[in-house]
């Protein structure tokens, strides 16, 4: 199942995601980089930031990638245990999320 069938959506939609992508990492990249640079950042709150900016790049790396490859070639298909492997992925970073936030909150 595809977003559209559309082809000329297609190209639209894989520079937007693509963009998009590039960009979650990149700005990830460069806090990670920012908080081990500085010697000033080196206090749990941004160590717990730097965490959550690498979990953040494997929780957009579980999904994206496979979307944006999927509507440059216009297929949709997953094996079973590519889906399993995925939602797995996908369910394990929204976790530590979720407890990385919560870690922050009472820091």
């Amino acid at each position: 199942m595809s977003l559209t069938d559309d082809p000329d959506l297609q190209p639209i939609l894989f520079d937007l995601f693509l963009s998009m992508y590039l960009v979650t990492v990149l700005g990830n990249l460069l806090i990670i980089l920012a908080v081990s640079s500085d010697s000033h950042l080196h206090t749990p709150m941004y160590f717990f930031l730097s965490i959550l900016s690498f979990v953040d790049i494997c929780f957009i790396s579980t999904t994206a990638p496979k979307m944006i490859v999927d509507i440059q070639t216009q297929s949709g298909v997953i094996s079973y245990v590519g889906c399993l492997t995925r939602m797995s992925l996908y369910a394990i970073f929204v976790c530590m999320d979720d407890m990385i936030l919560t870690v922050m909150a009472y820091d």
